[in-house]
């Protein structure tokens, strides 16, 4: 492959009718990365509920929380939008490992804040910095009403999560199997799985193992279009974050630019680590 042709000039070029910003950050596992605007700040949306899960788990290396403790659904906890829990009656209990599966799985924004009462904001903020995510921050319990913002993060530090979670460094070894496993669970990864090849990632039609797969937390409000992950292929895994800004359309559809130029340049990120098996560049 000529040098010329790199990565970020093949995306700067998909990118050139896109009525939005993009940042990027991918890396092979090999060293080889992309980055394109990794320091921007971002409206972390949902992708905040992965720091807090990272908490969660930091916590109960410690000894101060247990996935087997019973949460009560309360009033003060209701929040509308993404999740399943705002149709549930107030009063229903779940322990911590269902309101944490919850909190990923479906985005629940409930459940979220149900995790952010238990862990507690000073503790989930101090965490986020003993992590490294110098530039990510809870600033409080989600509620649209009272507050604009939820959170704030940067593509380098999104990523640094889930290269820590790949390496099974992200808290402990355990620990890290345990968050893996939950974020393979993941619903929302259209914008990162949208346009890879379908047969490779439906096992239950196929009747064959999934040859990729995301373990991923995708994360959208009016501000952002957000998406970070690990892609597994036959060829080892890379981590991937694509956020969105400054676009114009703030409706929630399929068919959102950011949501379709991420899918494309997610594609093209896919199709590359494939043909070089296992790497970025040669």
């Amino acid at each position: 492959m000529h040098p010329a042709l790199t990565l970020e000039k093949r995306i700067a070029a998909e990118l050139a009718s896109y009525d939005g910003q993009m940042s990027v950050y991918v890396e092979d596992m090999r060293g080889n990365t992309v980055e394109i605007g990794i320091d921007e700040k971002f409206e972390a949306a949902s992708t905040i509920k992965t720091y807090i899960l990272a908490c969660l788990f930091d916590q109960i290396e410690k000894g101060q929380a247990s996935l087997d403790e019973v949460l009560t659904y309360k009033k003060e906890h209701y929040i509308n939008g993404s999740g399943l829990m705002r149709d549930m009656s107030f009063g229903a209990t779940f322990t911590v490992k269902d309101a944490a599966m919850l909190m990923i799985i479906v985005s629940d924004n409930i459940a979220t804040n149900m995790m952010i009462d238990y862990l507690g904001l000073d503790t989930i903020n101090a965490c986020i910095q003993a992590l490294g995510c110098k530039d990510t921050i809870l600033h409080n319990p989600i509620d649209f009403d009272k507050y604009e913002k939820l959170g704030t993060t940067t593509p380098r530090d999104y990523a640094s999560m889930f290269l820590r979670l790949a390496k099974g460094e992200l808290i402990s070894v355990k620990a890290s199997e345990q968050m893996r496993d939950i974020f393979r669970r993941q619903h929302y990864n259209s914008t990162l799985t949208r346009f890879f090849p379908q047969y490779l990632l439906d096992s239950e039609d196929t009747g064959e193992e999934e040859l990729i797969y995301v373990a991923s937390k995708s994360g959208s409000m009016d501000a952002c279009r957000n998406d970070g992950g690990i892609v597994h292929t036959p060829y080892g895994e890379y981590v991937i974050v694509i956020m969105n800004k400054n676009f114009s359309d703030p409706v929630y559809h399929s068919e959102h630019t950011a949501q379709v130029y991420g899918a494309k340049v997610s594609r093209l990120i896919l199709d590359q680590y494939l043909a070089l098996e296992g790497r970025l560049v040669l």
